[in-house]
């Protein structure tokens, strides 16, 4: 775990750092201490789209850096900076002492999420002070205002020194593609000159003890029935204009091409704007969602790395090469998606990312159904509707296959190690201080 690389003595003074001018009693132009209602102000829902709009913008997101890490930075940094305030929850790193319950939840979590993004991103300052200004303008002048900033800023720039080191800055390894069958190589037709995020399961997990905590079993073996199945799967339906795909299916399977994480953060405001959640509810829900999300990459990219297992285009152009009798060779084969992410198959990204993201969810609203609809960034104006956040999971992982990119088993085995990061989360962090669980 993250926290177990700092100094024992680094560790009790991140537990209890002082913010001192404005850890006076405060007086009643202070009353914003409550949590916001409102989900048009309500600050962690404002930033969290805030990044979205930055990770979205071209060239804004370094290509080396995956996009989860600044979510889990922004997020970690919100959420105790309210918690230092509200103290109803364990730290995620630190607990700011001597600051007032009276300070503004509003303005740290603000104040927070503007000093990650401005440090993370730093063109794009002049957008993110407007951004602030705005945020809290929507807070009352006076010390609860200026406390809140006060800890905000200092628990953000705290956590940004701890993980400064964390090797998200580090250089991708150079990539060797193997030759043999069942080896990642190249796909077609964009065959990228190198895979990406070679260097990720080096980078400090948020919350997991190790990368390869949770590494699933290998791949099926190329001459199995598994794997015959989940071949012959893929390359029926996952064809470009597939005639064996239903309209829905292939439907499906484009719907969810673009960045997972940030379908499952939109996810997240719909249920937190739906349950009118407070700022500190928003805070530690947004939290526990991104940490899971980050350690779920940093996880499969191990696992990815670790087995190096071709994509359907590969396999089906070369199955003439597995030993496998029940499978036939097609030289032409192309995804329904077009293009195969340029990195190795087994296990699925958006299994991973899903499964996290909904057992999250699920978890911290309590409720088996909660209906809700989301957007598609990948087809403009097209949304979708789930009854649940496991409905809506499970989609997005058998996607996958309908796009071509992924075969069933790499999703089953992203599905599993998902919710294994989720539950570590959920056991072991943001817990409430006494056995009364506030929820939601």
């Amino acid at each position: 775990m993250f926290r177990n690389s700092i100094s024992l003595a680094l560790l009790c003074a991140a537990v209890a750092f002082p913010i001192g001018a404005f850890s006076d009693t405060l007086g009643a132009d202070s009353g914003t201490h409550g949590a916001t209602l409102s989900s048009t102000s309500n600050p962690v829902i404002q930033w969290n789209k805030t990044l979205l709009t930055i990770v979205r913008t071209p060239g804004a997101q370094s290509p080396t850096v995956h996009a989860t890490h600044s979510f889990a930075l922004m997020h970690a940094a919100i959420y105790d900076a309210v918690n230092s305030i509200d103290r109803s929850h364990q730290p995620y790193l630190i607990m700011a002492s001597a600051v007032s319950d009276h300070a503004s939840r509003d303005a740290a979590a603000a104040a927070a999420a503007h000093e990650v993004l401005v440090t993370l991103y730093p063109t794009f300052q002049v957008t993110l002070d407007a951004q602030l200004s705005n945020s809290l303008a929507q807070v009352p002048d006076g010390p609860g205002k200026r406390a809140g900033v006060s800890v905000g800023r200092n628990v953000a720039d705290y956590i940004l020194a701890i993980r400064n080191a964390d090797g998200s800055g580090a250089e991708p390894i150079t990539y060797v593609f193997g030759t043999a069958p069942g080896d990642y190589q190249s796909t077609p037709p964009n065959f990228p000159a190198q895979p990406v995020f070679t260097h990720w399961s080096h980078v400090t997990p948020f919350a997991l003890e190790f990368a390869s905590q949770f590494r699933p079993g290998p791949p099926p073996a190329l001459t199995s029935v598994a794997y015959t199945d989940a071949f012959n799967e893929v390359k029926a339906v996952g064809v470009a204009h597939s005639t064996a795909a239903t309209a829905d299916q292939a439907l499906t399977g484009l719907f969810w091409n673009g960045a997972i994480q940030n379908y499952w953060n939109e996810i997240a405001q719909t249920a937190a704007q739906s349950r009118q959640l407070t700022t500190t509810q928003s805070a530690r829900l947004f939290a526990l969602l991104n940490l899971t999300l980050a350690d779920g990459v940093i996880a499969f990219y191990d696992a990815k790395y670790t087995y190096n297992f071709w994509r359907p285009v590969t396999a089906i152009r070369a199955a003439d090469l597995d030993a496998n009798p029940e499978t036939l060779r097609d030289p032409a084969w192309l995804p329904e998606a077009g293009k195969t992410a340029p990195d190795p198959s087994y296990p699925g990204a958006h299994a991973v990312i899903s499964a996290g993201g909904a057992a999250v969810l699920k978890s911290y609203f309590r409720r088996s159904r909660m209906p809700f609809t989301v957007t598609s960034e990948s087809l403009l104006g097209v949304a979708r509707s789930f009854e649940t956040f496991m409905a809506a999971a499970t989609e997005a992982s058998l996607s996958r296959v309908y796009a071509g990119v992924h075969f069933r088993s790499d999703e089953v085995a992203g599905e599993r190690l998902g919710r294994a990061v989720a539950d570590f989360v959920l056991d072991h962090f943001l817990t409430p201080v006494d056995s009364e669980e506030g929820g939601d």
